[in-house]
């Protein structure tokens, strides 16, 4: 036989081969890892940190079938993350502190992998007619926020920089926060800055109204809000997680380049938002807590030891937990990537 008798058979052969290569080969390359993803609140301007890498196929790209539900409060998704229902999520930092104070045998507990809001958005806002210009004129008055509110539980932490004593506290609905400081049920609110700013704007109340207290302006620097992930898929899936924060960062860093057009993400999970508004939300979020001149200093996604040991600390006084907070079992950071890759920041504002 000759070589240009054999070439047909060598053809079908190799066509055979590549074939059966390719069947075998087909579920690796397309299988996804699927995770389960809890914001801290509804899909307002900030979601779009998590959404656009999503929608920009991110998270596709480095293997994961992202799902991201909107959440009712850090301490639910802390919760919900703790139980197996979700294998991340988005929290603030006290919340999750609390959790492993209050809850030292639980077999879950959430651990945080990457800071994105390196400064808590808690903040006292009053209106000015009410004659409160600083936190020291809180004292004695009639403050108002939901029970699990951050800026409530952190108050202590507040007062005691400030020398606050004798408020009376209010509780409400989320809703309704916003509605009792208008009607004057109450004195002022605790909230973030970025949501209660612009719910009172909502309610008819012009901007140059409201005092704003950010407690990171009054000696209270918390971290807030950090992306957290069970330690079970830590242990059984590393490779995961580094890929969902890679991803992430990607997107992140295209919403602080451009915010405006990454309303359009959030908008296609809440079709009734109001896009002027989230808009504003989602700027005055990453100027206050993302792009802070604290993350710019510290760099984003990181944690400096010496603050997370005194904040720890401060939640234990503040939220007078069971046990004492260790800093080391809320944080890690083997699950980040390089640090060029996390020099995500937008240049500083002149």
């Amino acid at each position: 036989m000759t070589f240009s008798s054999t070439l047909p058979l060598r053809r079908a052969l190799l066509l055979a081969l590549s074939t059966v290569a390719a069947l075998l080969g087909a579920p690796a390359a397309q299988a996804q890892t699927p995770l389960k993803f809890q914001l801290d609140w509804r899909f307002e301007g900030p979601a779009a940190l998590f959404l656009a890498s999503q929608a920009k196929g991110y998270y596709k790209a480095a293997g994961l079938d992202v799902t991201i539900d909107a959440g009712n409060g850090s301490g639910g998704t802390v919760t919900r993350v703790a139980s197996g229902a979700y294998d991340m999520g988005f929290a603030d930092m006290a919340a999750l502190m609390e959790f492993h104070a209050n809850n030292p045998d639980a077999a879950n507990k959430p651990v945080a992998v990457l800071m994105v809001y390196n400064n808590t958005p808690a903040a006292v806002l009053a209106l000015k007619k009410s004659g409160i210009k600083s936190p020291a004129d809180l004292s004695g008055k009639k403050l108002g926020a939901p029970g699990f509110d951050a800026g409530r539980k952190a108050f202590p932490i507040f007062a005691q920089a400030n020398k606050i004593s004798g408020v009376q506290w209010t509780s409400m609905d989320p809703p309704l926060r916003e509605t009792m400081l208008v009607r004057g049920d109450i004195d002022a609110i605790t909230g973030f800055s970025f949501t209660s700013l612009l719910n009172l704007e909502a309610r008819g109340v012009k901007a140059e109204d409201v005092l704003v207290l950010p407690y990171p302006a009054h000696g209270v620097k918390l971290y807030g809000n950090a992306i957290i992930a069970s330690p079970r898929l830590l242990k059984e899936n590393p490779a995961a997680v580094k890929a969902f924060i890679s991803a992430f960062v990607k997107g992140a860093k295209d919403v602080m380049a451009s915010p405006d057009p990454a309303i359009d993400h959030v908008k296609a999970r809440d079709g009734i938002i109001n896009v002027a508004l989230e808009q504003r939300r989602l700027r005055l979020a990453i100027d206050a807590v993302v792009a802070s001149p604290d993350a710019r200093a510290e760099g984003f996604g990181v944690v400096v030891p010496g603050r997370l040991a005194l904040m720890a600390s401060q939640v234990s006084d503040a939220f007078a937990t069971k046990t004492r907070v260790d800093p080391a079992a809320v944080w890690t950071d083997a699950y980040l990537p390089p640090k060029a890759e996390l020099n995500i920041l937008p240049p500083a504002k002149k």
